[in-house]
């Protein structure tokens, strides 16, 4: 019974949408499963492998014959070789945990029984948008338009001179400039889309689902009404903000190491990337900032009164020593003894507006801080880093 009840609440922001219909048609995906392992190296060999042929083959490949050969360019092996298997491994993540998270809501007794059709319905609307055609053709004609339009010279500012020939009036770009710019990358910006989109998609959905009238809990021990398993579900974009984290990282490092910048400068930059990665990753949690908000203002009401009229008759009878007869609420064993009535209030004082703590944080900027202490190691003891990380985070 249970398990129907999963599958009925079940949703993926991963599975049936048009690139995901798409890939089933050429094989890239099976009939059953995500096909996770055999499209990370697929594309992964396909908007490297055609780069490192050409500049091999051309001799652009190991310093020596240009300037900057292909090998000194962090960026473009890490984009393809990591980034892109990390966006397509994210999607293994996502799935598992929304398909965890979501059903839960429903047995939790979070969604009253009244609204099971309401949280169903808004479970089919975001399926529904999920598989829409439109959204895709957006994104493709935007990418499309970017790539044709923008000159090859720009793409990527100067992370193609290895494929550049001729000089300043006459330069152009042979097959792996050409690769980059109109295969290698519209793949890897189609994937960071993706990513864009299921969190939109994530938004409207939990926007949704506050908007139904909860069952929260002022009193719940996870402090969030009983919505603190939502904690975990930033930990969905884990692999997507390592992903992007290594792409900035890798670039920034190859213009530590060859043209002349300093980590040091590097900070602010660094920085703001952190509070935008983290910052995108955790906004969909704040859609509940409203529902808690509402539910501790009328809990802080509700509990106080409760403990006012416990008060006054724990004083009635034991400090003024009058006679009081089957009185309810001395006797409740659910509230107990005075302490117990402070604890029930103290719970609901101490209550979040929002289903964010240490771990939704951490699930995201672990992650992404990886790739930047390796940047900035190259001029700071990595021991030193992370002594630095540690009295941050303790």
């Amino acid at each position: 019974m249970k398990d129907d009840l999963n599958q009925e609440f079940e949703l993926s922001l991963v599975r049936d949408d048009l690139p995901f219909r798409l890939q089933q048609r050429i094989g890239l995906i099976p009939e059953k499963g995500l096909g996770i392992l055999r499209r990370a190296i697929f594309y992964a060999l396909l908007t490297w492998l055609p780069l490192v042929l050409w500049a091999a083959f051309t001799g652009r490949a190991l310093p020596g014959s240009v300037d900057e050969p292909l090998l000194q360019h962090f960026g473009i092996h890490v984009r393809f070789l990591v980034a892109v298997p990390l966006f397509i491994m994210g999607e293994a993540v996502m799935h598992t945990l929304m398909s965890r998270f979501i059903p839960y809501f429903q047995t939790s007794g979070l969604v009253r029984v009244e609204q099971r059709d309401a949280f169903a319905e808004i479970i089919q609307g975001v399926i529904r948008l999920r598989n829409r055609t439109l959204p895709w053709i957006v994104i493709v004609v935007l990418i499309v338009a970017w790539t044709v339009f923008e000159p090859v010279m720009s793409a990527g500012s100067h992370e193609l001179e290895w494929a550049a020939t001729g000089g300043a009036e006459s330069r152009h770009f042979g097959f792996g400039g050409w690769w980059f710019h109109y295969v290698s990358r519209p793949i890897f910006i189609v994937l960071l889309a993706a990513w864009l989109w299921r969190l939109v998609l994530l938004v409207i959905l939990l926007k949704r689902i506050a908007g139904l009238d909860l069952a929260l809990v002022p009193t719940h021990p996870d402090r969030a009404g009983g919505l603190g398993f939502l904690e975990k579900l930033p930990t969905a974009f884990s692999l997507f903000a390592l992903a992007v984290a290594s792409v900035l990282a890798s670039r920034l490092a190859h213009d530590v190491l060859y043209h002349g910048a300093h980590v040091q400068s590097l900070k602010g930059l660094v920085a703001a990337f952190l509070i935008l990665v983290i910052g995108l990753c955790v906004a969909p949690l704040l859609v509940f900032i409203g529902p808690l908000a509402a539910a501790k203002r009328q809990a802080l009401l509700e509990y106080g009164t409760l403990v006012g009229q416990h008060g006054r008759l724990v004083r009635r009878r034991w400090i003024l020593g009058e006679a009081l007869d089957d009185e309810p609420l001395l006797q409740a064993e659910e509230i107990g003894p005075v302490a117990d009535t402070l604890a029930l209030y103290e719970a609901v004082k101490n209550m979040r507006v929002a289903p964010i703590g240490k771990s939704a944080i951490m699930g995201v900027a672990l992650p992404a801080l990886i790739p930047l202490l390796a940047l900035f190691s190259i001029e700071v003891p990595i021991k030193d880093l992370l002594m630095k990380l540690l009295g941050i985070l303790v």
